[in-house]
C-alpha cells in the first residue's frame, strides 16, 4: 500500500512555473503546467551544472515532451520521466505526484 505526503496546496503553485520543496530529505523540483494544470515532480538538481537549480528552469515543450530547461547550462529535463533529452545519461529521478482536493501529495 502506497504511502502519500502533503507537500503544498495546489492553489499555491502558480501556473507554468516550478517551486522546490524538501521531501525525503532531498529537493523536489515541482511545476503546475499547461492547460490541464498537471502537477510534475523531478529532483531538483542538475548534475551537469552540479547545483540544485532546477526548480528555477523555463517550462516549455520539444516535440510533444514537457521539459525544463536548466537555468546553468540549458539542457531539457523531461518533467514525467526525468530524462535529459540532451544527455539521457545525465537523467534525474522523476517522483510520483498527485493532488488530492487542494493537496499536493508525493509519493513516500
Amino acid at each position: 500500500m502506497s504511502e502519500w505526503k502533503d507537500i503544498c496546496k495546489f492553489s499555491d503553485l502558480a501556473a507554468n512555473t516550478g517551486v522546490c520543496a524538501l521531501h525525503n530529505q532531498e529537493q523536489v523540483a515541482i511545476f503546475r503546467v499547461g492547460k490541464e494544470q498537471k502537477v510534475y515532480a523531478i529532483s531538483n538538481y542538475d548534475p551537469i551544472g552540479k547545483a540544485n537549480v532546477l526548480s528555477r528552469g523555463i517550462v516549455g515543450d520539444i516535440k510533444g515532451k514537457l521539459v525544463v530547461a536548466s537555468p546553468l547550462y540549458k539542457q531539457h529535463f523531461c518533467l514525467e520521466t526525468g530524462e535529459c533529452l540532451e544527455e539521457p545519461e545525465n537523467s534525474v529521478k522523476a517522483y510520483a505526484i498527485r493532488v488530492e482536493g487542494d493537496v499536493v501529495q508525493l509519493q513516500a
